[in-house]
């Protein structure tokens, strides 16, 4: 109804976007976000890469690809409106080795189904044509992915949501959930007809205040970033990455330009003894008891506890970190880096171990709530809320 009252619960760019959708989407409906920390973007959105990505690697029909495709057109359009820095720099995906040269293969047919524009296929001489002090046997050259500032887009994302009648109230932590007649009351104070839970690394602890299963949960990974010194800045055009392992969501240490004028280097996957434990020496023990109260924990550490040992010695020594990285920029090691920061990625985990993938999310009758939107999220921001805006009033979603 035109009437409405909706919550949306998180004011980093998803849950932004999502309520700038709701108000676009119906005039008259009155949003208002709940935002736990005293300003916006304080977790995943002002701690990413701010990489703009062009849908590589994302299985062909999944959310993540077809939102993807979506989002990035929707966003750049959207920072052009807004005079948000926005630079196509371009990213190349590089294999050093055989079997990474094989899998290039099957990245490209991705590719290809998911739309990505421009891309080609090169060899070591387009590599130094593109990126002149990278090494690799081959490479595919996104010339489209972007970098942009994540942090200005949900600034103005808010404003839109203000100035559409709506509000966002800062230092508001949701604890309880209740269904009050045909209503949502809010920590016994705020009555909203409709919810939808965009909460980021508390989404599951939101969503089960919200009458949602415990699966999947979220187990926290923290991503530390380097910074190249200035006197090696010239090094690095747009984005080198290493070919994906397509056993894990994560995209391994990269070289990603900032808008700024920065390198960085960045980031590894560390999991995180605090959901927000930014620092190695973040502890929290109510978040380690449910992570390892949770079987999933124990069984994709069981899996996978030799690669987590390898990103945790990089963790430890800046060396071991860099020694990964130099296999694409060898003009770039341990002495040219300094330890910048570190965010933490909300990755959600089923009971059985895996990790999920895809985008997932869940409705309970007036909730909404997004339980893993991890990268592409933020590329995917905009279309994620056109496809949930369209199931919070059950309309048809493409």
């Amino acid at each position: 109804m035109a009437d409405d009252v909706i919550g949306v619960v998180g004011g980093g760019i998803v849950g932004l976007a999502v309520a700038r959708e709701l108000g676009r989407r119906r005039p008259g409906t009155r949003v208002v976000v709940f935002e736990k920390e005293d300003r916006l973007a304080a977790h995943q959105t002002g701690h990413n890469s701010g990489v703009v990505h062009a849908g590589i690697y994302y299985a062909p029909g999944s959310l993540k690809a077809r939102l993807c495709t979506r989002g990035r057109a929707m966003l750049r359009e959207y920072c052009s409106d807004r005079h948000i820095p926005y630079e196509e720099c371009g990213k190349l995906v590089v294999a050093v080795s055989p079997e990474q040269v094989g899998r290039l293969d099957a990245l490209a047919e991705r590719a290809g189904s998911n739309l990505v524009p421009g891309l080609r296929r090169i060899g070591p001489d387009g590599i130094r044509e593109v990126e002149p002090h990278a090494t690799g046997l081959a490479a595919l050259h996104s010339p489209h992915t972007a970098i942009t500032d994540y942090p200005a887009v949900a600034r103005a994302l808010a404003d839109d949501v203000v100035a559409a009648g709506g509000e966002v109230r800062l230092g508001f932590p949701v604890r309880a959930v209740e269904r009050s007649g045909a209503g949502i009351l809010i920590n016994k104070r705020v009555t909203v007809d409709r919810l939808v839970v965009c909460a980021g690394l508390q989404s599951d602890l939101v969503a089960r205040l919200a009458g949602d299963e415990a699966a999947p949960r979220i187990v926290p990974f923290r991503g530390e970033y380097m910074k190249v010194r200035p006197a090696k800045t010239h090094l690095v055009r747009g984005m080198i990455y290493p070919v994906p392992d397509p056993r894990y969501p994560f995209l391994g240490v990269h070289f990603t330009r900032r808008v700024t004028g920065d390198v960085e280097v960045g980031p590894n996957a560390v999991m995180a003894t605090a959901r927000e434990g930014y620092r190695l020496g973040d502890v929290s023990v109510r978040d380690l008891a449910g992570i390892a109260g949770w079987p999933g924990t124990w069984r994709m550490a069981a899996r996978h506890w030799r690669t987590g040992m390898r990103e945790l010695h990089g963790s430890m020594s800046k060396r071991a970190y860099m020694r990964a990285a130099q296999l694409y920029v060898p003009e770039i090691g341990a002495p040219d880096v300094v330890r910048a920061g570190s965010g933490v990625r909300a990755q959600a985990l089923d009971r059985d171990g895996g990790l999920v993938d895809d985008f997932r999310i869940h409705r309970l009758g007036p909730v909404i709530a997004v339980r893993n939107a991890p990268s592409p999220a933020a590329t995917s921001s905009l279309a994620i809320a056109e496809h949930v805006a369209g199931a919070v009033w059950s309309e048809p979603v493409t």
